[in-house]
């Protein structure tokens, strides 16, 4: 259960994502769905930390023992959304049904002309964002990710979408051009998209309640987002089954404020804000959650040193304000 995620080896290969995405576009994507019950048997058998770090997330969820067809329709769940990925990158949203929520709030933004922040997570999927293209052809999005962490499914997506290659920040870089990078592309009155669940190595963190236990969280984009003054949406896109999307806008905050003469409280206060609104929606959609391993533990995050203030986030200055 210590398991470290960064150091779990890519569970596919350039040449099988070829393969898989050669038989989509030839068979269709209802035929493509039925090569995710294999593919949900290898990681049954096959990834064993991932098995057990699912079945200790479904029992908090659900409220009772997780059994193996629990773990099964999570990693099917996973592996559909992944699947989805092409067929959004090909063909955009002709296939799918996606249901927006709260898209007022965005248009409350677009009015204003000015850049916000779009923080999401590892729960469903964040590329039904993309809808947002369809709704408004002057949106610019840009996405902070780590393209180094399973970099032969982001490689060989982006092959299909160069466009979408061009406009992703690569989180892995240094903090500091990282968040410079961030804010020229809210200067130009972007949506830059973060997903600001998973704390990376040295990174400060923030224990939250979540489910029922602390979990640690980054505090790093919400010290960019008190740095930067500018308005935080929260984005949650919930897988349904079948072609269904939900994708859920809530606004956070105009501006995220942390207090100078108390700094650590009110970043644990904001993010204990967030943790309580992602938990929301992972209860409504229990198997949408792809962080598949040990969520909890400060000992899963690989690097020295965990403790909540201990040491600034790579990049961002200890007195962002």
């Amino acid at each position: 259960m210590k398991q470290q995620w960064l150091d779990r080896p890519e569970a596919g290969s350039v040449f099988g994502y070829r393969l898989i995405s050669l038989f989509a576009r030839l068979c269709g994507r209802s035929a493509a769905r039925l090569v995710l019950f294999p593919i949900t048997a290898f990681f049954l058998l096959k990834r064993a930390p991932e098995r057990r770090a699912s079945r200790d997330y479904l029992q908090r969820v659900l409220g009772r023992k997780a059994t193996l067809k629990d773990v099964a329709k999570q990693f099917h769940c996973f592996a559909s959304v992944i699947l989805d990925r092409l067929f959004l990158l090909l063909e955009s949203f002709k296939r799918f049904d996606v249901r927006v929520h709260g898209l007022d709030v965005l248009r409350a933004q677009f009015a204003k002309k000015q850049g916000v922040l779009i923080f999401g997570s590892h729960l469903g999927s964040f590329d039904a964002l993309r809808v947002l293209g369809e709704v408004r052809k002057d949106v610019k999005v840009r996405v902070v990710l780590d393209v180094e962490h399973n970099a032969a499914l982001t490689n060989f997506l982006h092959a299909f979408n160069p466009e979408l290659a061009r406009s992703i920040i690569n989180a892995r870089q240094d903090g500091t051009v990282t968040a410079l990078a961030i804010k020229e592309a809210v200067d130009e009155g972007a949506l830059v998209t973060l997903l600001v669940d998973r704390a990376r190595p040295g990174n400060q963190v923030s224990l939250a309640n979540f489910l029922g236990e602390p979990a640690p969280f980054p505090t790093g984009p919400w010290q960019i987002a008190a740095a930067l003054k500018v308005p935080v949406v929260l984005c949650f896109g919930l897988y349904r089954g079948g072609n269904r999307y939900d994708l859920h806008f809530e606004a956070f905050a105009d501006t995220v404020r942390v207090e100078r003469s108390n700094r650590e409280a009110s970043l644990n206060a904001i993010i204990q804000r967030y943790a309580d609104r992602l938990a929301h929606y992972t209860r409504a959609a229990p198997y949408n959650w792809f962080n598949f391993y040990d969520f909890w533990h400060l000992n899963s995050i690989p690097g020295p040193d965990h403790s909540g203030a201990a040491r600034a986030p790579d990049g961002v200055e200890r007195r962002p304000d």
